[in-house]
C-alpha cells in the first residue's frame, strides 16, 4: 500500500498520542482489562469509561468524515462496503473476544507494550501477526477458489 510521505508524520504523531492515552488510562496492563471482564469478582469499571470516551470521539470523527470530501490532510475517505453481519464477522469477533479476555490485551495495547520491550508482548505480537497472516492466506485461497469456479 503506497502511503504518501506527507501522511507519515501526522499518522505517527496520532499513533503516539493514542499510545500515550492507552498508557495513561492503564489499558496497557492486562490486569486492568481482566478486572473489567471480571463482572462477578472485583469488577473494575474504568475501562468502560475509557471505551465510552473513545466511542464518543469516534462518533464525532465518523460523523464528520461522512460530511467531508477528504481528510484534513487532503486524503480521500475510503469506507468499506456495508455488508452486514455474517458468520465470518461473528466468528472473528468471538475469536478476538476470547483472545482479549484470556490475554487482557488487544492490538493497540499490544503494539504499545511491544514498544516497551515486554517479553510477553513480543510473544503476543508474534501470535497476533501470525493470525493476521493466516487470515490473509485464507482470504487469498477463498478468492482463488472463487475465480476457479467462475464466480
Amino acid at each position: 500500500m503506497n502511503t504518501p510521505k506527507r501522511s507519515f508524520i501526522p499518522a505517527f504523531a496520532l499513533g503516539l498520542l493514542f499510545g500515550f492515552g492507552l498508557c495513561l488510562s492503564g489499558m496497557t496492563q492486562p490486569t486492568k482489562v481482566q478486572g473489567f471482564l471480571d463482572v462477578f469478582g472485583h469488577w473494575d469499571p474504568s475501562l468502560a469509561l475509557v471505551m465510552g470516551g473513545a466511542v464518543a470521539v469516534g462518533l464525532v470523527g465518523f460523523w464528520l468524515s461522512r460530511r467531508l470530501d477528504q481528510s484534513l490532510l487532503g486524503e480521500p475517505f475510503k469506507f468499506p462496503p456495508e455488508s452486514g453481519v455474517d458468520g465470518q464477522l461473528l466468528i472473528g469477533s468471538a475469536i478476538f473476544g476470547v483472545g482479549w479476555g484470556l490475554s487482557g490485551v488487544c492490538p493497540g495495547p499490544a503494539i504499545v507494550n511491544l514498544a516497551l520491550f515486554g517479553e510477553k508482548a513480543v510473544i503476543f505480537a508474534a501470535a497476533m501477526f501470525g493470525g493476521m497472516a493466516l487470515e490473509k492466506l485464507f482470504a487469498l485461497r477463498a478468492r482463488i477458489r472463487q475465480v476457479e469456479e467462475g464466480n
